[in-house]
């Protein structure tokens, strides 16, 4: 089936990157928004784009009529649904599916059996991957789980069998704190995820998060696209990725992208998918999930990989084979991402919703950023509070890491705390640099907190933004060839260079 029209069951930054996607493939995209999103920039850049409703997202981006009713008042035939909100929601799924539209993305049966992580992981073991010891199954709610919990051996986690990003998770380090983990996380898992259950698992103290980009088509062919490595993380939510891992050698990401390959068969897998593991320094690993949508990190992929994965996923979607073979891909260089987020690092990463009243971004050679912020743009405190994502790739690690220093001190947003200052600390630190991190790198390597800014650096960039402001006013009246002798943003870089 040929795609003609994508509705984009997103907003910001993934949204304007499906539509880049679109429109270079010839295919119409409608881009839906809440009351708040009113002018942001994927509703500026989509061919149509249609109103939600209010900023609540349960009245607007997790309303399933309505995005039904949108896509066939637009005549899309398709839609994407990007991550996060109803990416991996097998009801989602199946009424795009009854409403007659391609979902570009598994199959229902298949989200909801990979988001079941009890289930997901009794088909990652029968395909030959390492499971971390833990319950059997889910804990039902009377159920002793004393006998388990010994049996696995502390300190062990108590996990919620739904949903992700470190919700209804708790570290038990000994048998007096189960009862008050458990209370908690099925508390906190019935609040985020609708669903209270949850199972024990050991706890693996110093591992690195590393994940599998795999890629199957209706045809049976599946491949993968190398690792991730996901290691820097606060509260097991992901704050830099890069690719490939300084962990992982040739043997072990054949011998990983081999596993779960044959995990993507197994389930009957179609599209991009990411098997997320648990690697220890001495190369064992355990597989930890499936997420059964596009990764927010998969722009690192495509830097490395040449392969634009949106794209990949729509071709995939309507029937047409894998273009390559597993042989045919090529890695080359060293891509990183940073996850820039509206939060105040020097206060606990406080959120630190406003309008963004000025705005430079960083470019040059291979620089990338993903945003669904511009300049003028408000952050609301009713999303996610991450604004974009910058990604560098160099030829070698250390290229990409001088290229992410020097492009994170040239980013600056005014009216908003951001975690900018946070990326250059762990550009900085040695045990970045020399590769030595796990997912602990916070407590372990940046726990004296991160260098507060120059206070002089805000008053030069409030004397930047009066700059811009009068030569815009004055560009009518000045003589041709005229041109401002000082420019401040420069100053504020130098500042910030010789703080990094």
């Amino acid at each position: 089936m040929k795609i003609h029209k994508i509705l984009i069951a997103n907003r910001g930054e993934i949204a304007l990157r499906i539509i880049r996607s679109c429109r270079e493939m010839g295919i119409g995209s409608v881009a839906v928004y809440s009351d708040v999103d009113n002018g942001s920039p994927h509703v500026l850049a989509a061919d149509e784009a249609y109103r939600l409703g209010p900023a609540e997202s349960s009245a607007s981006y997790l309303d399933i009529e309505k995005l039904i009713a949108v896509a066939r008042k637009s005549g899309a035939d398709a839609i994407h649904p990007g991550y996060g909100f109803l990416a991996e929601n097998g009801d989602f799924a199946e009424a795009v599916i009854e409403a007659g539209l391609l979902f570009i993305g598994p199959s229902p049966e298949v989200i909801r059996r990979m988001g079941d992580k009890v289930a997901a992981r009794e088909a990652a073991s029968r395909c030959g991957m390492p499971i971390i010891p833990g319950s059997p199954g889910p804990l039902e709610e009377g159920e002793d789980p004393v006998g388990q919990a010994e049996s696995i051996g502390y300190p062990l986690l108590v996990k919620a069998a739904y949903g992700g990003g470190g919700k209804g998770m708790r570290v038990v380090r000994s048998p007096e704190d189960l009862e008050g983990a458990l209370r908690q996380a099925r508390g906190e898992a019935e609040g985020a995820f609708g669903d209270g259950t949850v199972y024990l698992e050991r706890f693996l103290e110093r591992p690195r998060h590393v994940e599998i980009q795999v890629f199957a088509d209706t045809h049976g062919n599946a491949i993968h696209l190398g690792e991730r490595d996901c290691s820097i993380q606060r509260r097991h939510q992901k704050l830099v990725e890069e690719s490939p891992s300084t962990a992982v050698t040739p043997e072990l990401r054949a011998s990983m992208g081999e596993v779960a390959v044959r995990l993507t068969q197994e389930v009957g897998y179609v599209g991009a998918g990411t098997i997320e593991l648990l690697l220890l320094p001495n190369g064992e690993y355990f597989f930890l999930e499936m997420n059964t949508r596009l990764q927010v990190e998969h722009a690192v992929t495509e830097m490395v990989t040449g392969i634009d994965l949106v794209a990949l996923q729509i071709q995939v979607a309507e029937g047409e084979s894998l273009p390559l073979t597993q042989d045919e891909i090529d890695f080359r260089g060293h891509a990183i991402e940073c996850r820039i987020y509206a939060e105040d690092p020097y206060q606990g990463f406080i959120p630190s919703p406003g309008r963004v009243e000025g705005m430079k971004r960083p470019d040059g050679p291979f620089v990338r950023i993903d945003s669904g912020v511009r300049q003028g743009s408000e952050v609301t405190m009713y999303y996610d509070p991450m604004i974009s994502k910058l990604i560098v790739w160099g030829r070698s690690r250390s290229e990409a890491i001088s290229r992410m220093r020097r492009a994170l001190s040239e980013y600056t947003l005014v009216g908003i705390q951001t975690s900018v200052p946070f990326h250059l600390a762990v550009m900085n630190h040695p045990d970045f640099i020399s590769g030595d991190v796990s997912i602990r790198f916070l407590e372990e390597s940046l726990v004296d907190g991160i260098e507060r800014p120059d206070p002089r650096e805000a008053a030069l960039i409030a004397v930047a933004l009066e700059h811009v402001r009068r030569s815009v006013a004055g560009a009518r009246t000045r003589n041709p060839g005229e041109s401002a002798s000082w420019n401040p943003w420069k100053m504020v870089h130098r500042m910030k260079g010789r703080r990094s």
